[in-house]
Parts: structure tokens; sequence; C-alpha cells
């Protein structure tokens, strides 16, 4: 009989941790998603800002940054195409938004971004979808890449 209750109580004692670890992780991995999600609101925010000093934060070093006309840009070209570039945002929204990862340092988002500005004095709106790669370094999530497509 005494045998029976210590495996089951193991077994209980077993299935709690499990859970535990499953609930920890599963919180670890929303507030990672908050943290994307922050961090692509402030590169949006810096982008109608035309905010130098964030982009370069936001971004990494070999940033690899691809429009959906095909043009690719490496970090100094996009924010200098973001800063003194012939299009001024007014606003951008991440439609649809959807955040995984490949590992607790490697988040991909995929939204439509929706955004409304000044091209060359005429207004103008985008909508096209995006792929960002971002990699968490020294504990801030860094853009790596961004490919957009046209819908």
């Amino acid at each position: 009989m005494k045998y029976r209750f210590n495996i089951f109580f193991l077994a209980i004692f077993s299935a709690i941790c499990v859970n535990a670890q499953a609930i920890k992780a599963e919180n670890k991995t929303k507030t990672n998603e908050a943290e994307v999600a922050a961090a692509v609101d402030q590169l949006y925010a810096a982008m109608v800002g035309k905010d130098k000093g964030t982009l370069e934060n936001l971004t990494d070093k070999v940033l690899t940054y691809g429009h959906s006309s095909g043009t690719i840009e490496n970090k100094a070209q996009y924010v200098d195409a973001v800063v003194n570039g012939t299009f001024d945002f007014i606003s951008i929204h991440p439609a649809e938004q959807r955040i995984t990862f490949s590992d607790k340092k490697t988040a991909l988002v995929r939204h439509i971004f929706e955004a409304k500005g000044i091209n060359d004095g005429k207004p103008a709106d985008v909508r096209i979808g995006v792929l960002m790669v971002f990699q968490k370094q020294k504990g801030n999530w860094k853009l790596l890449a961004r490919q957009a497509y046209k819908l």
C-alpha cells in the first residue's frame, strides 16, 4: 500500500513540475513576443519620426533590408533613405501581425505593412507584405533582415 502511495505521489509531483515548466515557458514566450512587438512599433515610430539614433540602435550591423521593388539596402543605406530620402512616412501600421520564434534569440515577424506618407510631395498609401527577422542581442531585439513583397 505504501509503495502504491509513493508511486502515486511521485506521478502527481512529476505532472505538477512538467505543467509548471510549460507555464513558465509559455510566459517567457509571451514576454518575448511583447518585446518583439514593441521593437517593431519602435522601429516604425523611428521611421515616421526620422529618428536616426533609434533606427541605428534597433538594426544590426549586417542588416539586409529588402523592398517590394527588389531593391536591397544595407544598414547605412536603409537609415539614410529613411532619414534623408524623398518618402516621408506619416503613419505606419503592422496589420495582421504574427510573431514566431525559431529559438530563444530569433524571432520571425510577418505582417501587412500599411502606411501613409508623402512621396516627392504627393500623398502615397503603401500596403505590402513584410517578413522581418529579429535577433536578441545583449537583452535587446535587433532587426537582422526585412523583406517586403507585393500583395
